[in-house]
């Protein structure tokens, strides 16, 4: 059933149509969340330790100093959230775990026994939190300050759809990319209420533009919206004398760069799969936000994400200049484009380290969840 999608909530499976888009799924219901795919024509699971690792994190980091961010507030009873205090302990990620586990056993067999030939599934699963156990907790006295406390208001929903990845080794179409926008507030936990949040940017989403970058001045910048974002750079020979290497044949004359988690980016599980890969493969790494003042030195770029992976960038647009995103719409805004032609020699091979890390990595779907 081609185009089916699937919902797991509140121990109910519910199936296209009923079952929302992705989007829409993750407009209603605060929390934290990960996306990840299937892999090998339905047979894994893409790097899914490291996707249960990043939601355990998320909702850790929610709880503890965002916990509204967890819980849909009734505006006629309003509730005030105070911090929960989780763990970041071994039994803390081992729920999570158990949580996700259980409800993933329910849902990705019937999903699996209805895909099409050719598709994979994309598998997001959102920890919520629940208001009325919470009114209920507290109303009998319960603080809710400890890991016990806090599984008591967490539900489990899980989205699944049909996704068809572009086939590895055959050339694909490039991301075209537009700086429209301000890094995005509590980047190191992926949350479900940023969808709501980067909905202003459309409006400056130039035609043709399939990522909108974020950059806090103009000249850094950050991640995309739903994407970590890296640039390979000559690298520099003498600052002082403002010489660059450009022997672009020896990997050293280069770099590849993306701004750290520091900055305030999403700490993407395929962002840290790259810089492993680079590290292993001997190519320069260096966590730092790109500056397009430097585009010129900018020899190929990337963009990454759980369902994409990797894709090259061919284009990337600038505003001139960077006050003039207070603009209602892209129509008024002066553009300076970088153009790349096509995937070059080291995007190629950090994606090829990547999709071998993805043999050894990824859960066998035979196996429990």
């Amino acid at each position: 059933m081609s185009g089916a999608r699937f919902l797991y909530s509140n121990g109910v499976v519910s199936c296209s149509p009923d079952a929302p888009p992705i989007t829409t799924f993750l407009e209603s219901l605060p929390g934290s969340y990960t996306t990840t795919r299937t892999h090998e024509n339905g047979t894994t699971l893409l790097f899914w330790e490291r996707h249960l690792k990043r939601l355990s994190n998320s909702t850790r980091i929610l709880l503890n100093s965002n916990p509204e961010l967890m819980f849909k507030a009734n505006k006629k009873s309003p509730l005030l959230f105070s911090p929960f205090y989780v763990t970041s302990s071994l039994k803390w990620e081992s729920r999570v775990r158990s949580l996700v586990s259980n409800s993933l056993n329910q849902v990705l067999p019937i999903a699996l026994k209805e895909r099409s030939n050719g598709e994979e599934l994309a598998v997001t699963a959102l920890v919520s939190g629940d208001i009325e156990k919470l009114k209920a907790m507290k109303n009998v006295g319960g603080g809710g300050d400890d890991d016990n406390g806090v599984f008591q208001v967490l539900d489990l929903h899980l989205h699944i759809g049909s996704y068809i990845p572009p086939v590895f080794g055959i050339e694909e179409s490039g991301a075209h990319l537009a700086l429209v926008g301000r890094g995005r507030d509590l980047a190191d936990a992926k949350y479900s209420d940023w969808v709501r949040l980067r909905k202003p940017l459309e409006k400056l989403r130039p035609p043709s533009v399939t990522e909108l970058l974020l950059s806090n001045d103009g000249d850094r910048i950050l991640e995309g919206c739903i994407t970590n974002f890296f640039v390979i750079c000559q690298r520099d020979k003498s600052e002082a004398e403002g010489k660059y290497l450009d022997d672009y044949n020896n990997v050293n004359s280069v770099e590849v760069q993306t701004a750290p988690i520091s900055d305030g980016v999403l700490p993407g599980v395929i962002r840290q799969l790259v810089i492993e890969v680079c590290h292993s493969k001997g190519i320069p790494v260096c966590e730092v936000a790109p500056s397009w003042e430097r585009h010129r030195l900018w020899e190929e770029a990337f963009v990454t994400n759980s369902l994409r992976v990797l894709q090259h960038v061919e284009t990337i647009k600038v505003p001139q200049p960077w006050e003039s995103l207070e603009s209602k719409s892209f129509e008024g805004i002066s553009w300076i484009e970088k153009k790349f032609q096509g995937p070059g020699i080291i995007t190629k091979v950090i994606q090829k380290g990547i999709m071998e890390r993805a043999s050894t990595e990824s859960h066998p779907l035979n196996e429990s969840i």
